[in-house]
């Protein structure tokens, strides 16, 4: 089994900062890339930043500049750190790994349970 444990989601002033994290556990032999999406009430679930074993990163054009995304691969874990925060990205921020659970195996995809971000005076 795989588990992505999310953190660091709470509420914040418009201009603030958030770091949330991931950490990927259970039966993994290696993570291709790992990303965050969120959600917002009555839009759909958008990829905010993804990055590879190899640390490249993209990032969707509204958060450029703004976020970091990082990754300790030793630990599987990969952190946004979100700086500037706008009120349009309150939504529910996921955590997201490509992975294969054992060598050999085609990769798939695994979801944390989400966090949620509210960024409000």
């Amino acid at each position: 089994q795989v588990q992505l444990v999310e953190s660091g989601g709470g509420l914040v002033q418009p201009g603030g900062s958030l770091r949330l994290s991931c950490a990927a556990s259970g039966s993994i032999f290696s993570i291709n890339a790992m990303a965050w999406y969120r959600q917002a009430p009555g839009k759909q679930r958008e990829l905010v930043a993804a990055i590879t074993s190899s640390s490249i990163t993209n990032y969707r054009n509204s958060v450029t500049g703004r976020f970091t995304i990082s990754r300790d691969n030793a630990n599987n874990t990969v952190y946004l750190q979100m700086n500037f925060l706008k009120p349009e990205d309150t939504a529910v921020y996921y955590c997201n790994a490509v992975l294969r659970v054992r060598r050999l195996s085609p990769v798939d995809n695994y979801w944390g349970q989400g966090t949620q971000v509210t960024v409000s005076s």
